[in-house]
């Protein structure tokens, strides 16, 4: 166990699978106590049985992070239980699929809400004790938050605005000593593609990726915990999301040629090669 993690308090949402599952059980086995945030109270379940193994506390606290008063709930929760908060994962997302012209806006206004919106009220209600606490906020972005992906105007949308609300929360706080992490995984092996969003609203049910060619959440999860130990600004993982991030700050016409020839050859891809 990683005695700087020893009994802190860690809050997940979507904690019930992909990167936040990881986190779950990739903080506990350091000795964190965890909470565990989300909508499937059954997975989340399974989760924290998991966890218990570990010898740690776990508590499960049903949560819809588009939802102010869930959020607010969760915070309270965890400190009644707890008494304090060190770490606040912002993980909760969902993504979509198809080009703006033919998208309802709907679908973008939903993603906004859960991946901007739902980061700024829990953090806005974990503040005043991760504050107390000296402690981190970590947001889960994304490499579209870094560059704009077609099919993808509400997803990369919601990355834009949360790493702004993140880079702006960490200045107004370098007094305090406030920690915020912000993680960009890259495409990693979970069910957000799964659970992407089609033009209509409706999931897509099937990844368009090859999934076992991804970088697995339980390794995501072991960067994100080494950034949040060594107490790192950001975080760009894959060797691709790297090479993405530094072609578009330096050639951005070329990387979008790139990116769209890439993303045309999904297959049941919104747009086609050129």
């Amino acid at each position: 166990m990683n005695s700087t993690l020893r009994d802190k308090v860690v809050i997940i949402t979507g904690a019930s699978s992909g990167i936040g599952r990881a986190c779950a059980l990739t903080f506990s086995a350091a000795g964190a106590h965890v909470v565990l945030a989300g909508r499937n109270l059954d997975k989340l379940g399974e989760v924290a049985g998991t966890i218990k193994k570990n010898g740690c506390a776990v508590l499960v606290i049903p949560c819809d992070v588009t939802h102010e008063e869930d959020c607010k709930n969760l915070m309270n929760a965890a400190m009644e239980r707890f008494k304090k908060i060190d770490v606040l994962i912002c993980n909760a997302g969902i993504s979509m699929r198809a080009t703006f012209a033919d998208v309802d806006l709907k679908v973008i206004r939903l993603l906004m809400e859960t991946n901007f919106w739902g980061a700024v009220y829990c953090t806005k209600y974990a503040l005043p004790y991760l504050l107390n606490s000296q402690g981190s906020v970590v947001a889960i972005s994304s490499i579209a938050g870094k560059m704009g992906l077609p099919g993808r105007t509400g997803y990369s949308a919601s990355k834009y605005a949360l790493e702004g609300f993140m880079e702006t929360l960490r200045t107004e706080n370098l007094k305090n000593h406030l920690h915020v992490l912000v993680a960009r995984p890259g495409f990693t092996r979970s069910a957000i593609r799964e659970h992407a969003l089609a033009a209509n609203g409706i999931e897509q049910r099937e990844s368009p990726r090859d999934e076992d060619k991804m970088m697995s959440a339980d390794e995501v999860s072991k960067h994100i915990l080494n950034a949040v130990l060594k107490r790192k600004r950001d975080l760009i993982l894959t060797k691709n999301g790297k090479l993405t991030v530094w072609i578009n700050k330096f050639f951005p016409a070329l990387m979008d040629k790139l990116v769209y020839d890439h993303m045309s050859k999904e297959p049941g891809s919104p747009f086609k090669p050129v």
